[in-house]
């Protein structure tokens, strides 16, 4: 049998390896590929191990071996039995009982984790430097146990580029009104045609969430935007947009969360609308870094200049997104507050799907392809239809990390809108290139 110096001190050490996991705790539910393979191993050395439990269950050296393989194979309950067995012979064994402390952390149990770590840093023969990192893996865990403190991240991006339809409109220079057709084609004016102009764009957003509870948390963010066209005032556009919200986390790491949301859009520097309402979302983790989730939204909007648009807009989506891939559906009804403005009520659907794929090291390509569909209401009165409409989005780029924050980022995007009014139908180029920080 190994004597037990040796064992303390060899399994100390690869219980101060192994506990470094206490960093990112949420990384034992979603492991990469190389954590997959390493687990693979851990799981052959397990059943090879197994195979002698009949026989040697009950000496501690073995067991302790028996524990560290279940535990690095992710069998947190069976690392849990084989620690208790050699804590039963030598209760004294720290390495042993900080190997149990991981695998109930693992299992989800820090409450009992924190418990074990606890026991151990009181133990008066562990040296100095390990007492130390015990603590800092007990803090931790109370934190953890808080439930996890409290974080800060933004980001802020700047491009320049040129657009071909600033104002997303038709490319036509006349058009005929089916209430005026007696009158032959009218001409349009400059701001109801395409217009192209280069343009800069500053976008920023800083969020925050912090810990109420083991479960539940609140969450805040702001984001904020600025494009201006060079030559044309009347097309620039600005944002800001509030979130604020409460989030609880079950038991099995599914999140609930409510929240609001008030938005200020401005269009050729005055204000245009104004935009309030309530987000209730469920997000169901499959693991792997993958999730699905479902919401139910509502927003008011007031628009400053057309009262006719004021509308009430409901809408359900689901999305499924991965550590590279996202694909969102919604579907809901706008509807007018006024019967007047009723040719502006309209029923929509849409489905989008994006990506980042890294293709080497720092660089991703970024893309995504989006449809939505409209159907309107009522017929327009100057048209005599009920307007029918459909989109599709393309956008790809190139994501270059400068550093492990700052990120390159060139870019373009295709926007056609097919519309069964002349005046709505129109395409839209654009490209842009800008720079990206991350915090």
């Amino acid at each position: 049998m190994i004597g037990f110096a040796t064992r303390y001190h060899r399994g100390l050490l690869a219980g101060l390896a192994a506990a470094s996991a206490f960093v990112a705790p949420a990384a034992w539910a979603s492991p990469d590929e190389t954590a997959q393979s390493t687990k693979a191993t851990a799981e052959a050395r397990y059943r090879a191990l197994e195979a002698q439990v009949a026989t040697r269950a009950g000496d501690p050296a073995f067991d302790y071996e028996l524990g560290t393989a279940a535990v690095d194979a992710g069998r947190h309950g069976d690392a849990i039995i084989a620690f208790q067995r050699v804590l039963a012979v030598q209760p004294d064994n720290a390495p042993a009982r900080a190997e149990l402390a991981r695998a109930y952390a693992m299992a989800g149990d820090p409450d009992t984790a924190r418990q074990q770590f606890g026991t151990v840093v009181d133990d008066p023969t562990i040296p100095d430097p390990v007492r130390q990192r015990f603590t800092r893996l007990v803090q931790q865990l109370d934190t953890q146990i808080a439930g996890g403190g409290s974080d800060i991240s933004g980001f802020l991006d700047a491009s320049i580029g040129y657009d071909d339809n600033i104002n997303a409109a038709t490319e036509l220079t006349t058009i005929t009104i089916p209430l005026f057709a007696g009158l032959g084609p009218g001409t349009l004016g400059a701001d109801a045609r395409a217009q192209a102009d280069e343009f800069y764009e500053v976008q920023g957003g800083v969020s925050a969430v912090t810990a109420i509870g083991r479960q539940d948390r609140l969450f805040a963010s702001v984001l904020g935007n600025w494009r201006d066209n060079f030559d044309s005032d009347r097309f620039d556009q600005a944002s800001v947009t509030g979130t604020a919200g409460f989030a609880h986390s079950f038991a099995n790491r599914d999140v609930v969360s409510l929240s609001g949301q008030v938005q200020q859009f401005w269009l050729g520097r005055e204000g245009f609308r104004q935009a309030y309402g309530a987000i209730a979302q469920y997000t169901h983790l499959l693991g792997g870094g993958k999730a699905l989730s479902l919401s139910a939204q509502y927003n008011r909007f007031n628009f400053d200049r057309d009262p006719l648009r004021d509308a009430d807009r409901f809408a359900l989506a689901a999305a499924y997104v991965t550590r590279i891939l996202s694909v969102n559906v919604i579907g809901g009804h706008e509807e007018t507050r006024r019967d007047a403005g009723d040719a502006n009520s309209n029923s929509f659907g849409g489905a989008s799907v994006g990506a980042e794929v890294p293709v080497a090291q720092g660089v991703a390509v970024v893309g995504g392809v989006a449809f939505d569909l409209r159907r309107y209401d009522r017929e327009d009165l100057l048209f005599l239809a009920k307007r029918a409409d459909e989109r599709v989005d393309v956008s790809l780029g190139v994501k270059i990390a400068l550093t492990p924050n700052l990120f390159v980022r060139p870019r373009v995007t295709y926007a056609r809108n097919w519309s069964n009014i002349a005046l709505y139908d129109h395409e839209r180029w654009t490209a842009s290139a800008g720079i990206r920080f991350e915090f």
